[in-house]
């Protein structure tokens, strides 16, 4: 399967990682009130969850994913972990679940850039058909995040 490269992997990044952070935005409009955790089940669909990991005054990290039901034990996939950075209005893939987390020296070489790249493209793509599809999360007061089921 070919890949995708982009001439500018660092602008082409920066541009994605703020596509992510707006589309997420209309995912999660409540995104700076989340509370642990929060499903959002669409009809015939896997339900979409989401995970808090830490909360900072700059900074969001939480875990994405379906939540598969078709065997004994449910299925957290892709099971993308986000930092969400609210000052620079930018997110990006810190991981998934597929492949352990970079490790990144003082020198970001051009392979862990296009790896970067290729798992943040993927949210981009990713956050386009949870929106198509009508996934939503809506908060219902200040300590609880629900998913939007009138879809």
């Amino acid at each position: 399967m070919p890949t995708l490269k982009p001439i500018h992997p660092f602008r082409t990044l920066q541009d994605t990682c703020e596509s992510n952070y707006r589309k997420l935005l209309r995912l999660i409009p409540h995104l700076t009130c989340l509370e642990e955790q929060a499903v959002a089940p669409l009809g015939g669909k896997p339900a979409l969850h989401l995970r808090l990991l830490e909360k900072a005054p700059f900074t969001i990290t939480l875990e994405l994913s379906y939540c598969f039901e078709h065997g004994p034990q449910p299925l957290f996939e892709p099971a993308l972990k986000l930092r969400i950075y609210l000052d620079a209005e930018m997110a990006e893939v810190l991981e998934d679940s597929e492949r352990p987390p970079l490790r990144i020296g003082r020198q970001v070489d051009r392979e862990v850039l296009e790896h970067k790249w290729e798992m943040n493209y993927f949210l981009d793509k990713w956050l386009d058909h949870c929106l198509q599809h009508g996934y939503r999360f809506t908060v219902v007061d200040d300590r609880t995040e629900i998913a939007n089921m009138d879809v």
